[in-house]
């Protein structure tokens, strides 16, 4: 049975200066470990956070220096870490690439892989970004065994589809990690509600690492990083503008209790 363990949210203000994004993650990793954090959580696109144009010309690689540090620090710090998700350029396609997140084991294996499926296409007024212009969209879910249970992954959009986040749960999930860059304008909106809900339906803890800032000179982030618990209780937040460790603890013997008082997830009917 794994006991109850600290679970931490990287609040980062990502930008285009690659370096002085991965200064400030090393940092942040290193301040979640000294808390005593687990699993750590960064945020979407953590090495670069431009324009999507420019999103292929800074794209990393498998064996490249920032995933060669990450795999370094969770050796160093002994995590589970879900490296945020970064830019890889598209196998067959020249001008795109996939928004991947990774996460490392403590003795630096990967343990998973997963593309965001899901393309943040849209044209509010105040927002205009069409990524599937740019991104080429994943097209696998995954669900890791690690130390510390089972960890799905997701990215920002995706959690507005509350179908893959079911299919996750049916493949056994009981954590979901999910790295963002949700900005302000629909996070003021959506962003508490739609986590909670996908916490509620699934009875899963979800540690929800958000950008804040604001990128690409014009979009701001939403910041309010969240951990969630199955109960839909937040059990920690950022705020909206600060990077910083938003930590709480994960209890696995908790998420069953709940699981088995309101057996909600064996009551499904499709119909």
């Amino acid at each position: 049975m794994i006991s109850p363990f600290v679970a931490a949210a990287l609040q980062m203000n990502s930008g285009a200066e690659k370096s002085a994004n991965l200064a400030q993650a090393e940092a942040m990793i290193a301040e979640a470990a000294s808390q005593g954090a687990r699993l750590v959580v960064l945020p979407e696109l953590f090495p670069f956070l431009g324009k999507v144009s420019q999103l292929r010309e800074n794209a990393e690689s498998m064996d490249g220096k920032v995933l060669r540090r990450m795999r370094e620090l969770a050796i160093e710090h002994q995590l589970v870490l879900c490296a945020g998700s970064m830019a890889f350029p598209a196998e067959g396609d020249p001008l795109k690439v996939v928004n991947r997140s990774i996460i490392f084991g403590p003795h630096g294996q990967t343990l998973a892989t997963y593309d965001k499926i899901h393309c943040f296409d849209i044209n509010l007024p105040e927002v205009h970004v069409v990524e599937s212009d740019y991104v080429r969209p994943g097209s696998h879910l995954s669900v890791a065994s690690t130390p510390l249970g089972h960890i799905g992954q997701a990215i920002c959009y995706d959690l507005r589809f509350p179908e893959i986040f079911r299919r996750l749960t049916v493949d056994g999930m009981q954590i979901c990690v999910l790295p963002s860059a949700f900005t302000a304008k629909t996070g003021q909106a959506h962003w508490e509600v739609l986590v909670r809900a996908r916490a509620i339906e699934n009875q899963i803890y979800i540690v929800a690492a958000n950008q804040c800032g604001v990128y690409a000179d014009s979009i701001p982030c939403f910041g309010n990083s969240l951990i969630v618990d199955p109960w839909g209780k937040i059990l920690a937040r950022g705020d909206c503008q600060t990077p910083g460790v938003v930590s709480a603890e994960i209890d696995l013997a908790y998420q069953r209790k709940i699981r088995t008082e309101l057996p909600a997830l064996t009551h499904r009917q499709m119909i």
